[in-house]
C-alpha cells in the first residue's frame, strides 16, 4: 500500500510505477584504449561484476571524443554517458584526457540548455590497472541514471527502443528540380 501512496503523491500512476520498477538504465561509456578499456578488460578478468547494461565504445584517445558523440548517445536514448580516461598527465597522447575533460563540460552545459540534467554525463579517470574502479564507476552511473529516472528524450522518440525521432509524413515533400534532356523520338 506504501508503493501506490507514493507513486500518486508523485504523479506516477501504478502502471507506470510499475514500469519504472522493472526499467534497466542504459549507460554508455567511451573508454580510451590504453587506460579504461584495459580496466574494463581486467575488471572481466578479474570476475568482478558491474551491471550488464552498460556499453563500452573503444576509443582510441578521449580527446579524440566529440561533443556530437555524447549527445547523439542521448537522443538515441542513452540514460547516462561516461567518458574514461587516462589519469591526469598519463595520457599517451600527451593531453588527450585534458581535451576530453574540456568537451565533456562543453556537453553538459548543452544538456542543460535543452533540459536533460548534465549529471546523466561525467569524465572519469581510470587507469589500466583499475580494473575494480572500473566496475565501481559503471555502477555508479547505473544508479545515477536510476536515480535520474528514463531519459526524457525517449518520450519523443515514440517507442523505447526506437532509435529514430517520428515524424508524421510529410503529405507535399519538396520535389527535386527537373532536369531536362535531349527527347528520343520514336517512329
Amino acid at each position: 500500500m506504501q508503493e501506490n501512496v507514493s507513486a500518486h503523491s508523485q504523479g506516477v500512476s501504478e502502471a507506470e510505477a510499475g514500469r519504472l520498477a522493472d526499467w534497466k538504465p542504459k549507460v554508455v561509456a567511451f573508454c580510451c584504449t590504453y587506460c579504461a578499456y584495459t580496466a574494463a578488460d581486467l575488471a572481466g578478468a578479474m570476475r568482478l561484476e558491474y551491471p550488464p547494461h552498460v556499453r563500452i565504445v573503444q576509443v582510441l584517445c578521449t580527446g579524440k571524443i566529440e561533443t556530437a558523440w555524447l549527445l547523439r548517445a542521448f537522443e538515441e536514448g542513452a540514460d547516462a554517458v561516461y567518458v574514461a580516461g587516462c589519469a591526469l598527465g598519463d595520457c599517451h597522447f600527451l593531453e588527450g584526457n585534458l581535451q576530453a575533460l574540456r568537451t565533456v563540460a562543453y556537453a553538459k552545459q548543452l544538456l542543460a540548455e535543452v533540459g536533460l540534467e548534465p549529471d546523466r554525463l561525467e569524465f572519469f579517470h581510470i587507469p589500466a590497472s583499475a580494473g575494480g574502479l572500473f566496475a565501481q564507476r559503471a555502477r555508479e552511473m547505473t544508479e545515477r541514471a536510476r536515480r535520474l529516472g528514463p531519459n526524457p528524450l525517449r518520450k519523443a522518440l515514440g517507442k523505447a527502443e526506437t532509435r529514430k525521432i517520428l515524424l508524421p509524413p510529410d503529405p507535399k515533400p519538396p520535389l527535386p528540380p527537373a532536369q531536362f534532356g535531349r527527347r528520343i523520338q520514336t517512329e
